[in-house]
């Protein structure tokens, strides 16, 4: 028993020192935000974004490995891993990422078991946030008192946060960010009594975000300042105030925010009260904390389950030929599996699917790319599915699924938020509503391409509404990057016969594309179909993004800004 004492000993020890070596070299990635800031160096931003991306996945494999050295053939003992649990407990209880600390046992324990569901006798479940700690008393933001002008306050708020850069116009700059507050602060809330301004500085793109809010005596605003890094030097291009404004910022399209916190559960108490409405996980992995965003979404999902009636049914909108996806319609997520077999035309794989999304978690996501998080071995009660769609998993899916009498096992499967698909959304909505969606929609092919990612597919069906009006894409098997699209003008027909030809009279290359034909896959008719070839019509034109990918091609980093043109200044 001793000698099992010390084997347990010896691997929860494993696990720790992995963790805090990811750690560290988490929040050393993280802290090259501010200088990279401050150098306006955006590809070595770039660089680093990624590199943090890939940190995870390898302590986890990393420490598998040395655990299987470690343990040998008691790697998989159940009851040592039930000892290395309440250890590891014992030396992560005070860790002020307790809850991250949990999330990474869990990792290694479900690659070590390939666990269906949760076994809560070898993972952490329900781990404590210790949320209610962090009230009024949290040192993380820094509280002004207003003694005198608006302009005063912002002054006094902004005068501890300073960068290695210069802000030529600093004082005019916050004379107009106190304009804008004292313009949208309600009447009816009473007298501007402060503001709390939060330590720590969000870092993502060219950006440098100061996140507070405005307080009043009974009612509070957000308020986010937004630095820009120009080549003049720093300026203040926008004051988000309302709370739409900031649940977009952290969307789940958006890349993750380099932000440096020693207590991550703290910062969220403090983002949750700016937006109550966005679901905790959302935050975490808006911190870059994606594995701990899943367990809380999968917490979240269970308790769901327990308090609700409904059943998991196909999703409205048309059949992918690629993934089935299906949800709970009280549960704002839906859930994405791949095919056994993809419908003509596709002739893309599996494992190309698989890329295409991990090229989407990993890219810059521009607000319009719905972030998808991967689950391998859930589990369900069967009785929760309807018969349709348990039909169409048994047929179309038995290389992802497993039913039996009882249960649905889910070997692998995205989980993302649910959107209204587009072509849905302009057949029901408001004609003003509709107008909106399809010049967001040009908009959201201009941020895509921005960002080097060129859909594939133009179809509406392969977009969606958010809850915040905003048009994202969701259907990543065809995705790609411009730079390696070869972007020609179709061809003039010779003669009759090569224009009514059914099929490409010329050659067609496995990368050509041929924008003019994007006008035949619209899916807009009459005022709708004028209103976007009127504001969009380039995007049809092949010269529009050879010069776009002449710009990616120099080097040049296209950020694309998380608010509106009537949010900035000047």
């Amino acid at each position: 028993m001793h000698s099992f004492a010390v084997l347990a000993r010896v691997g929860a020890g494993a696990i720790l020192q992995r963790y805090e070596c990811y750690r560290a070299d988490f929040q050393a990635l993280t802290a090259r935000a501010r200088r990279r800031f401050e150098t306006r160096d955006w590809q070595a931003g770039q660089r680093d974004a990624a590199e943090r991306l890939a940190l995870y996945r390898t302590a986890v494999a990393g420490v598998e490995r040395e655990l299987g050295e470690l343990l040998g053939e008691q790697l998989r003992f159940e009851s040592l891993w039930r000892w290395m649990k309440g250890l590891y407990t014992e030396f992560v209880e005070q860790f002020p990422d307790s809850e991250l600390a949990g999330t990474f046992f869990n990792s290694v324990t479900r690659r070590v078991f390939t666990t269906i569901g949760i076994d809560p006798e070898l993972e952490f479940v329900n781990l404590d946030l210790r949320r209610e700690h962090y009230g009024a008393s949290s040192t993380i933001h820094r509280h002004h008192s207003r003694t005198g002008s608006t302009a005063t306050l912002v002054r006094a708020a902004l005068a501890a946060h300073t960068f290695d850069a210069p802000w030529p116009e600093r004082a005019s700059d916050l004379e107009w960010a106190a304009a804008r507050i004292d313009a949208i602060w309600p009447p009816g809330y009473g007298v501007l009594e402060g503001l709390d301004l939060l330590k720590p500085v969000f870092f993502r793109g060219s950006g440098a975000y100061l996140v507070g809010r405005l307080r009043g005596r009974e009612k509070q605003l957000p308020l986010v300042f937004v630095l820009l890094h120009g080549e003049r030097g720093l300026e203040l291009d926008a004051v988000l105030t309302a709370e739409r404004e900031v649940s977009i910022l952290f969307s789940f399209t958006r890349a993750h925010f380099f932000v440096g916190v020693e207590r991550p559960s703290e910062l969220i108490v403090f983002l949750h009260t700016l937006m109550p409405k966005k679901p905790l996980p959302e935050l975490y992995i808006a911190l870059g904390h994606s594995k701990h965003g899943k367990t809380e979404m999968y917490q979240e999902l269970a308790a769901h389950l327990n308090h609700s009636m409904g059943s998991f049914d196909l999703s409205r909108g048309q059949p992918g030929m690629v993934m089935i996806v299906f949800d709970l319609r009280s549960y704002e997520y839906v859930f994405k599996l791949i095919r056994d077999k993809f419908g003509a035309p596709k002739k893309n794989d599996r494992a190309h699917v698989l890329d295409r999304y991990r090229l989407v978690f990993e890219h810059d996501r521009a607000g319009r790319l719905i972030e998808a998080q991967e689950f391998d071995h859930l589990t369900f009660e069967r009785h929760r599915f309807t018969p349709r769609l348990l039909e169409e998993l048994a047929t179309a899916a038995a290389g992802s699924v497993t039913i039996d009498d009882e249960l649905v096992h889910i070997h692998h499967v995205y989980v993302e938020r649910r959107v209204q698909p587009l072509d849905l959304y302009l057949r029901e909505a408001a004609p003003a509503d509709a107008a909106r969606a399809v010049l967001d929609w040009g908009q959201a092919l201009r941020d895509l391409a921005a960002t080097n990612i060129f859909p594939g597919d133009f179809l509406l069906k392969n977009f969606g509404v958010t809850r915040n009006g905003r048009v994202t894409f969701y259907d990543y098997d065809e995705i790609t990057l411009v730079t390696e699209c070869v972007f020609l003008d179709l061809p003039t027909p010779r003669d009759d016969g090569e224009e009514l030809a059914a099929e490409p009279w010329f050659f067609v290359g496995e990368h050509d594309v041929f924008p003019e034909e994007f006008r035949n896959f619209l899916g807009l008719s009459g005022e709708l179909r004028e209103l976007f070839l009127a504001h969009h019509g380039e995007l049809t034109t092949a010269a529009w993004w050879r010069a776009l990918q002449e710009r990616l091609r120099a080097g040049e980093v296209l950020d694309v800004l998380p608010y509106t043109s009537s949010r900035r200044a000047g």
